[in-house]
């Protein structure tokens, strides 16, 4: 009988190993994937607070020469002040999109004037401005797929047995709020 309690013990300690080493795998994925979230939004934050510093300028060098599109421009003021880096990240990715839709149709609206688009300065901010909307972008895709990933992880056996213990939940994407997704109306209507 003692061969046969030796082996039964082998057994559960076998066991045991492996129930940790599952246990131990999982949650350092799980961990890992939440680092990798982290870092990817801190990196669109950064593109974020780099866009939010541009548009200033960006308005200021446009203003003088676009007397009667004054609408436009509140649009685009009224998006950056709209920003708040402490917002959730669901209101902070409504905000991008709001401030993404306002410069469409800022850029819109400075292509139809040949003699804003002839400013040297207004070229140049300009091109910034939509190099950070490409940035943005990019880290916005990058930061979905570690979403996804984390998601669906937490979400399948066995980290979904795990997942209430740990207390991880479901982390929000950076989405478009359905009225931002719709093409910009510009109408160019002289004074």
């Amino acid at each position: 009988m003692s061969g046969a309690v030796f082996v039964l013990a082998v057994a559960v300690a076998v066991l045991a190993v492996l129930a940790g080493y599952v246990l131990l795998a999982t949650y350092n994925d799980v961990i890992g994937l939440g680092q990798r979230i982290d870092k990817a939004w801190a990196n669109i934050d950064v593109a974020l607070k780099q866009r939010y510093d541009e548009l200033p300028n960006l308005v200021d060098a446009v203003r003088g020469l676009m007397g009667f599109e004054q609408a436009v421009l509140e649009r685009v003021t009224r998006a950056r002040a709209a920003y708040a880096r402490e917002a959730p990240i669901p209101t902070q990715a409504a905000t991008s999109e709001a401030t993404t839709t306002a410069l469409r149709s800022l850029f819109a609206t400075v292509e139809a004037y040949p003699d804003i688009t002839a400013h040297e300065n207004v070229l140049q901010l300009q091109g910034e401005v939509q190099r950070l909307e490409g940035i943005i972008a990019d880290r916005r895709e990058l930061y979905n797929d570690m979403v996804y990933r984390y998601n669906t992880r937490i979400r399948t056996l066995p980290t979904l047995l795990l997942a209430p213990i740990f207390g991880w939940q479901p982390r929000p994407f950076f989405k478009a709020a359905e009225a931002e997704t719709g093409r910009p109306d510009v109408r160019l209507t002289p004074g």
